[in-house]
């Protein structure tokens, strides 16, 4: 008899903002208080993705719910173009 393995992967979106200084700030908007930077995008997602982890253990190690991943959802960017606009002055 073969053991199945089976293995469940949580996505949560995560916001990266540039940082004035260079780098990213980076959060996850479902779960509160998830802050964290690096120096590249490959730093911060690296960052972030420890992050997380370090939350979800925690609210486990507390008995507490696992907030529902971002299983559908996804962000991404949409431009505006200004010039196409008219605003009253």
């Amino acid at each position: 008899m073969t053991k199945k393995i089976v293995q469940k992967v949580l996505r949560y979106n995560a916001v990266f903002e540039p940082c004035e200084e260079g780098g990213f700030t980076v959060t996850v908007p479902k779960l509160p208080g998830v802050v964290t930077e690096g120096d590249t995008f490959e730093q911060a997602a690296a960052n972030v993705k420890d992050a997380i982890e370090g939350y979800l253990l925690v609210l486990q190690e507390d008995g507490e719910n696992v907030p529902e991943p971002d299983a559908e959802s996804f962000t991404a960017p949409i431009d505006i173009d200004l010039s196409k606009l008219r605003f009253a002055v």
